[in-house]
């Protein structure tokens, strides 16, 4: 996959198939959500942190539902309200790589790209900034 600017991910694998591709999204977009760092955030602020995965509406929607559905958020008039507690954890969870990234979350050139290793895949990269503000560590 592509990582430069790339927000959406793939159209599909190599047999041509546009739904595991939607799948990959989806698992990694819950497991996003399952580590976030905060007690309420807004749901615009909630899909700003699963744009990093997809910027398509579909599949945005369906890990809010998916999330809603496993118990892995409470949704209530536009706040959404992650239930885990297994944060991000930036000794272990953080992977940092040297290189020529662009930032997964603003765009912006980088020479550190910082990766989130989910149990459903890497996500990434993101500048020192962003990666603070997609797991929930500011703001």
């Amino acid at each position: 996959m592509d990582h430069d600017g790339d927000r959406s991910g793939t159209d599909g694998d190599a047999d041509g198939d546009p739904f595991e591709a939607d799948d990959d999204r989806v698992a990694l977009g819950l497991a996003l959500l399952a580590r976030l760092e905060h007690d309420s955030l807004s749901l615009a602020d909630a899909v700003d942190r699963i744009e990093t995965v997809t910027s398509d509406p579909t599949i945005t929607r369906t890990i809010l539902d998916e999330a809603e559905l496993r118990g892995i958020i409470d949704r209530d008039d536009g706040i959404v309200r992650p239930k885990s507690r297994q944060y991000v954890r930036f000794g272990q969870d953080i992977v940092t790589k040297e290189g020529e990234f662009s930032c997964r979350r603003c765009g912006s050139g980088l020479s550190t790209g910082y990766f989130i290793d989910l149990e459903a895949g890497e996500l990434g990269p993101f500048g020192s900034s962003c990666i603070r503000k997609v797991t929930g560590r500011d703001g």
